[in-house]
């Protein structure tokens, strides 16, 4: 008798612990729990089932006395680290002859830079540039020659490109030669060590690849079709011409799609927008979004199309730094788009983690079986039953009828 009192006063907290877990639609589980904290790299498949911000996903466990309990995790994508450390500088000569326009740097403490930043009053140029190096003002050392800078700016267009990147050199001195009948008007500088430590990606292969020319509008319009949605972060194109070209372009991505009686209705929005040129690498980098179908659009004006040769898609890993707390069979449980973003305590002790985790490894995708609502069966299944017993009554209402009347 008290067994069976103790199930039914458990029974509401386990309907509960149950529920909380049958709110989403999949599940893999977690094996190999050892330690306290551990790292969950995201399959690529789990995307299209969360939501845009991916505020759907939890880790459940389930206890040996079947009670529910939810262990807290942290979101990590694993992008870039940079790291630029500003060097302090003077310009101690600025003067030009024949083969244009020389300003030197005096650094007062030698180290190591990579980077000088430029910046100048004129905004419209194209101008080739020398870099070298003296630690006496006597004997120079090339750094870097034929480096490209420019400026456009119009009614459409406002774009700069002046930033020198080298290897990292040490001098105490640093001369730059600007190759320009026109004095460079130079306002302002910075000389820097700039440091960065690459992020992981996954680069994912593109099952479909369609350039279309629209003469109406002049661009070229690339449409991109991955094997199924992922989250990505960035987009190269590589384009095969090799004449100097600067196009705006537009990278979009399929939001959803409606039916009409005119045909099918595709809406996207936009990623990013950038020039395309070709004096940078054309990498072009957005918030992780996650996505199944991309557009590029390429505006040419007036100039012919470009050959774009290939395209890269790729996007950071994301890992969850995961802290269990009890004993119990862990699950990674997603796919509610209506869910709200967890707010764990560990999101704000992120020093604590520990430098080190070992990977959990999610296990297959299963399907999270939904409580299903019992029918209630028809008092009579068939309809003969109802038909006979409507006569009946009908009879009987008959007789009874026929017999007021006779008593009156």
């Amino acid at each position: 008798m008290r067994i069976k009192i103790l199930a039914i006063l458990l029974l509401p907290a386990c309907t509960f612990s149950f529920a909380q877990i049958g709110e989403y639609s999949y599940k893999r589980e977690l094996k190999g729990i050892s330690e306290p904290w551990h790292k969950i790299i995201l399959p690529d498949e789990v995307f299209g089932h969360i939501s845009q911000e991916l505020t759907d996903i939890r880790i459940f466990g389930i206890t040996a006395g079947s009670d529910t309990i939810e262990a807290p995790y942290i979101l990590r994508l694993a992008t870039e680290k940079v790291s630029i450390r500003e060097v302090a500088f003077k310009i101690i000569n600025a003067s030009h002859n024949d083969k244009g326009h020389y300003f030197t740097f005096e650094i007062p403490a030698p180290e190591p830079i990579n980077q000088i930043k430029l910046d100048f009053g004129q905004r419209n140029f194209d101008w080739q540039i020398t870099l070298e190096g003296s630690q006496n003002q006597i004997d120079w050392f090339t750094v870097v020659e034929n480096y490209r800078i420019l400026s456009i700016k119009n009614g459409i267009t406002d774009f700069q490109f002046t930033t020198l990147s080298f290897p990292a050199s040490k001098y105490q001195y640093f001369r730059l030669l600007i190759d320009s009948r026109e004095k460079p008007d130079l306002t302002a500088a910075i000389i820097a060590l700039y440091e960065m430590t690459e992020g992981t990606f996954r680069n994912y292969p593109i099952r479909k690849f369609d350039v279309n020319e629209n003469r109406e509008t002049r661009q070229t319009e690339i449409e991109i079709g991955l094997n199924m949605p992922v989250a990505v972060s960035h987009v190269k194109i590589d384009v095969k011409d090799s004449f100097d070209y600067y196009r705006p372009v537009t990278i979009k991505y399929l939001t959803d799609s409606i039916k009409t009686e005119q045909g099918w209705r595709y809406n996207y929005s936009t990623l990013t927008s950038g020039i395309l040129n070709s004096i940078e690498n054309n990498e072009f980098q957005f918030s992780s979004t996650t996505v199944q179908q991309l557009k590029i659009i390429i505006h040419n004006h007036d100039n012919q199309p470009l050959t774009i040769n290939d395209l890269q898609v790729k996007g950071y890993v994301h890992e969850l730094i995961a802290r269990f707390s009890e004993q119990a069979t862990y699950f990674l449980i997603y796919g509610n788009k209506a869910s709200p973003r967890p707010n764990y305590d560990i999101d704000r002790f992120t020093d604590k983690v520990p430098a080190t985790l070992t990977a959990l490894v999610p296990g297959n995708e299963l399907t999270i079986e939904k409580e299903q609502i019992p029918l209630i069966d028809p008092l009579f299944k068939n309809k003969l039953w109802l038909w006979t017993i409507m006569g009946l009554i009908i009879v009987l209402l008959g007789w009874f009828s026929v017999k007021l009347i006779r008593k009156n």
